[in-house]
């Protein structure tokens, strides 16, 4: 259970722990409603310059210090080409338009599903925004730090698709 889920959402009696589905889940003790845990999403881009990709130093955690590809969350109900192409502007200053799709990835255990594009840049300055304490290009045989492993992913998976190797 979650620390904030104690109560029932629908009669407000106290939650339990119960095998449902072969999972344990919050359980209403009164009414018997299953709360289920979705998983968040979130979305990256891949931008590209000159041979280079779009690379954010992360000035909070997780990743604190290193470097990860711009994204963040998709706000519920947010059209997810637009949350990747509205992270990449409150992080970088860029303005950016998705052109395609290049990975979707989850991890067992994990709650976040990430959902990766390729971009355009269409306009704006680099200014990095609060969540990042720089904004950069690298070579791909010359990133820093990465943050995520996922990344290393979605930037290999980016590149066999630009030399048509799906």
């Amino acid at each position: 259970m979650l620390a904030e889920e104690k109560f029932c959402p629908r009669c407000k009696a106290p939650l339990e722990l119960k095998v449902v589905q072969d999972k344990k889940r919050p359980v209403c003790s009164s009414c018997g409603r299953v709360m289920y845990h979705d998983p968040k999403v979130a979305a990256a881009t891949v931008v590209e310059s000159d041979g280079k990709v779009l690379m954010v130093k992360r000035a909070t955690e997780p990743g604190l210090g290193m470097w990860s590809l711009p994204g963040g969350y998709v706000d519920r109900g947010e059209v997810v080409e637009r949350a990747a192409e509205r992270e990449v502007e409150e992080e970088t200053g860029l303005k950016v338009r998705v052109t395609d799709l290049v990975k979707i990835s989850s991890e067992a255990g994990h709650p976040v599903i990430l959902i990766a594009y390729d971009s355009q840049t269409v306009g704006g300055q680099i200014n990095p925004g609060p969540e990042v304490s720089e904004v950069g290009f690298f070579p791909l045989d010359g990133l820093p730090p990465l943050a995520f492993p996922r990344d290393h992913q979605i930037l290999q998976t980016w590149k066999n698709q630009r030399d048509g190797n799906h």
